[in-house]
């Protein structure tokens, strides 16, 4: 096996990882999202809330995908 290979090994096995700790922890990462959003949300005066809320959804959509391998997932 050569260092690509290691390399590409040790890549996974981090995938792999995040996607177990975020499966265990969605509740609180959705929480932090949420947090996120309304301080920008005050941050920017309400300006922006429609996107700030469409930019959070998808954030919390992607969190929710992280333990679904199904072929529409998105890969990164």
């Amino acid at each position: 096996m050569g260092f690509l290979d290691d390399a590409k090994n040790a890549v996974s096995d981090g995938v792999d990882k995040a996607k177990d700790l975020a499966d265990e922890h969605s509740d609180k990462i959705v929480d932090g999202i949420d947090k996120a959003a309304d301080f920008a949300d005050d941050k920017t005066g309400g300006k922006h809330t429609d996107k700030i809320d469409t930019a959070a959804e998808k954030a919390k959509d992607f969190v929710a995908g992280l333990g679904n391998d199904s072929p529409d997932t998105p890969q990164q």
